[in-house]
């Protein structure tokens, strides 16, 4: 074999290798990978992640400095919900944002205050829709928080509708 040859050998192999931890690497930071088993949950995370699972949130948000506006309808649609680390949730939403229709797998840190979860992520890329930084809490059959996007921001807030989330 040629020098030439070996040498397009060798950066072939290169780019494989790039490729494959690369993908390794995405698909441990996109919370791909395998869920914490459910026997291992806490009693509060199982009702978390049952209540979410095949649920919709539907609410309102509204955006600060308009408020003699009407607060504007959403909707997150959860096929499923799942511990995946420590802290990390793998939310399996659809996304209806402006006009972005998205099905993701959007991982999220969750802490607990007592018995109530929330989300808390600050700077945040979500993949189409940009960079947020957010609060909210779930708590009964409702969650309400804050949020913000670039220069905008405001509360939002809903109930938790069972059978609601994706292919319902």
């Amino acid at each position: 074999m040629s020098i030439a040859g070996r040498s397009l050998r060798l950066v072939g192999l290169l780019i494989l290798l790039i490729v494959i931890f690369g993908t390794g690497w995405l698909t441990g930071r996109a919370g791909l990978g395998t869920s914490v088993p459910r026997a291992s949950l806490s009693e509060l995370e199982r009702r978390f992640a049952d209540q979410l699972t095949g649920s919709a949130l539907v609410g309102q948000f509204t955006v600060a400095g308009r408020e003699d506006r009407p607060a504007n309808p959403e909707r997150y649609e959860l096929a499923s919900v799942e511990k995946i680390g420590d802290h990390d949730w793998r939310f399996n939403a659809r996304i209806k944002y402006g006009n972005i229709d998205v099905t993701l797998p959007v991982v999220v840190p969750v802490v607990w205050a007592g018995d109530t979860p929330m989300i808390t992520i600050t700077d945040f890329t979500i993949p189409s829709l940009g960079t947020f930084t957010t609060r909210i809490l779930f708590y009964g059959d409702r969650y309400a928080g804050t949020w913000q996007h670039g220069k905008f921001g405001g509360h939002m807030f809903g109930k938790i509708e069972k059978g609601g989330g994706e292919g319902h």
